[in-house]
């Protein structure tokens, strides 16, 4: 159940059409008083919210990982194309 709804998660963050209305509900959610266990509930109140931050923290960092990787990648490959060849005299 738990790797089902992480599965979910991180496929809807990266779908560009889902992903800042799951960042925006899941903000949402943590300040909303509607939980899935209440916060007055001293341990249990607290992890539902604590393992959607965690996911929503790794998951948005994965994501900026990946998009500075491929603009490095896409800067480099354009750099080493874009380059004028010259015959030495």
């Amino acid at each position: 159940m738990f790797k089902l709804f992480q599965d979910a998660f991180r496929q809807g963050l990266r779908h560009p059409k889902y992903r800042w209305a799951l960042i925006a509900g899941t903000l949402f959610y943590l300040v909303s008083p509607l939980d899935l266990a209440p916060d007055v509930l001293p341990i249990a109140g607290w992890i539902d919210d604590g393992v959607l931050v965690t996911f929503l923290i790794s998951e948005v960092c994965q994501l900026m990982l990946e998009n500075k990787k491929n603009s490095t990648s896409e800067e480099t490959v354009a750099a080493t194309i874009d380059i004028e060849a010259n015959p030495v005299v």
